[in-house]
């Protein structure tokens, strides 16, 4: 379970990337105050931390993750 809360994290960082990108709109500050808005920074630090523990899931046997 925890591991899908990592991945919808990191594909909703992905997405805001792909805002920010595209259209240069970034949903998260935008939702939450700004970039400088201490939600807005939690956000972010959450969403990195799920990406970071991503990483992991490179690294997996495929029968754990089966689970």
């Amino acid at each position: 379970m925890f591991d899908r809360i990592c991945l919808i994290l990191s594909i909703i960082g992905c997405l805001n990337w792909g805002l920010v990108g595209l259209f240069e709109f970034d949903l998260v500050a935008w939702a939450f105050g700004g970039p400088t808005a201490i939600i807005s920074r939690i956000v972010y630090t959450v969403i990195a931390l799920a990406g970071v523990w991503c990483i992991s899931l490179l690294f997996r046997n495929n029968a754990v993750m089966d689970d």
